[in-house]
């Protein structure tokens, strides 16, 4: 009987991948016995088209910066991974997921795959794969991640039955890590070069032996890199399937606008067909990846659809709309007169009240002291306490880890340049800030590539 995944694997030795990066579909699966993949549309031809998957956007932050990256946030065209309308606060995932599962018939599948990388944003990854196991027991779960932060979690990710686990592993030399990655960032550690390199190798081979050793299925993810890795890619699957990886999928680079790499130009057939035919001697291959965004939803031969937009950000906002009816509303400013103040750079704050008595709506209140920097992401759930009573906070810029933890709370983070008056008119009004203050700059943390040092 043929297997379902005899479409989409390339087992090793065996040399059927052609230029045109079609597969034969001949081939018995050699993850048949372990795993029924049936119901899991990235491994099956037949569930391809009936069964439908789910990414759950809650990690938007990376401890990595690689050079062939630039993650954008909110392009409903642009199709691949690192790519989201919205990020989902923990507490909306279920409600979320309960409207999709009603709404999109064969939902089989539900994973996590950025927009950043899943243990550079622990609590929120594991807290959601405890909630989907316990409401939804039969759903499949999937991670995607570049392995450096795992370590921590394997055993529970083990316990809680996911399915499997997809590393992206585009080296296992450091001297040809060292120029795909800029930075990483180990705690609070930035560290850049072959130093680097070694590190993220270390943890990724760590996470891939332990994970085997649980029976979790390990999938690699390598993307070809034409003068950088495309000789390397078959010495990558080499190394990890030693490990116990049990299939690899070569992704074709491909440049994106604003990365380092964007100049480089992406492999070719040949190119490609090569290098899985190398890597195939070691581990099966897959090759029909759709490079899907971190808030995918439906078939994988489904692009996303305004519906889908739109009920990610309704959700995305819920905690923040739930915060409308408070009275106050939070301004940085360095004179009182323009919101001019990053919110990390803010030591105190102006309070402004909302009075229909006064013709503007609105009347300043009380100046309030921010907690005092130093104590990371405790110090914006003390400032997030601080402002219980504010719908939204006007700053010139904030960084992502501030922003979510404050909107989670019901404040709306509103970034802006200029008159105090005209952004607090614009939000005692329930109207968007208008166009002529909003930054015109990439905001921090989505866009930029940073240095790895952190963010307010």
């Amino acid at each position: 009987m043929k297997d379902e995944l005899t479409s989409t694997l390339i087992p090793p030795t065996r040399t059927c991948v052609s230029a045109d990066d079609t597969l034969c579909d001949d081939v018995p699966s050699v993850l048949h016995q372990t795993l029924d993949f049936t119901k899991h549309p990235c491994f099956s031809k037949e569930a391809h088209g009936k069964f439908g998957r789910v990414h759950l956007p809650v990690a938007p932050r990376c401890n990595l910066q690689c050079n062939f990256c630039n993650r954008k946030f909110d392009c409903m065209n642009e199709s691949r991974p690192g790519v989201t309308s919205s990020v989902l606060p923990v507490a909306q995932v279920l409600p979320y997921l309960d409207e999709v599962m009603a709404k999109v018939p064969n939902l089989s599948v539900g994973g996590i795959a950025g927009p950043g990388d899943p243990f550079a944003n622990p609590d929120e990854t594991m807290a959601t794969l405890r909630a989907v196991r316990e409401k939804y027991p039969e759903m499949i779960l999937c991670l995607a991640t570049n392995g450096l932060g795992i370590g921590p979690y394997v055993e529970e990710i083990a316990a809680l039955k996911v399915s499997h686990v997809t590393f992206t592993v585009n080296a296992v030399d450091p001297e040809i890590g060292a120029k795909i990655y800029a930075w990483i960032r180990d705690g609070r550690r930035p560290l850049r070069g072959i130093e680097a390199a070694k590190l993220l190798l270390e943890r990724q081979l760590d996470g891939i032996r332990r994970l085997k050793a649980l029976g979790v299925v390990v999938k690699i993810n390598s993307i070809l890199m034409p003068g950088i890795n495309d000789t390397h890619i078959p010495e990558v699957a080499r190394v990890v399937k030693e490990l116990g990886a049990d299939l690899m999928n070569v992704m074709a680079f491909l440049p994106v606008k604003g990365a380092a790499f964007e100049e480089l130009a992406p492999p070719d057939t040949m190119t490609m067909a090569r290098a899985r035919l190398q890597s195939g001697q070691h581990l099966p291959q897959m090759s029909h990846c759709a490079r899907c965004r971190a808030d995918a939803v439906g078939l994988i031969n489904e692009g996303l659809n305004e519906e889908n937009m739109e009920r990610l950000n309704r959700f995305a906002r819920a905690d923040v709309l739930g915060g409308r009816s408070r009275p106050y509303v939070a301004v940085a400013s360095e004179e009182g007169a323009l919101v001019n103040q990053h919110l990390g750079e803010a030591a105190r704050v102006l309070i402004y009240k909302k009075d229909e008595s006064t013709a503007s709506g609105f009347k300043f209140h009380e100046v309030r002291k921010t907690p005092e920097p130093g104590s990371g992401e405790h110090r914006w759930r003390d400032l997030g306490a601080l402002l219980h009573d504010c719908r939204a906070f006007l700053v010139s810029a904030a960084g992502p880890s501030p922003k979510r933890v404050l909107e989670e709370t019901g404040i709306e983070v509103l970034e802006m340049e200029g008159m105090i008056e005209e952004g607090l008119a614009a939000v005692f009004s329930d109207q968007p800030i208008p166009k002529a203050l909003q930054r015109r700059f990439t905001a921090c943390g989505s866009g930029c590539k940073g240095t790895g040092t952190g963010c307010g």
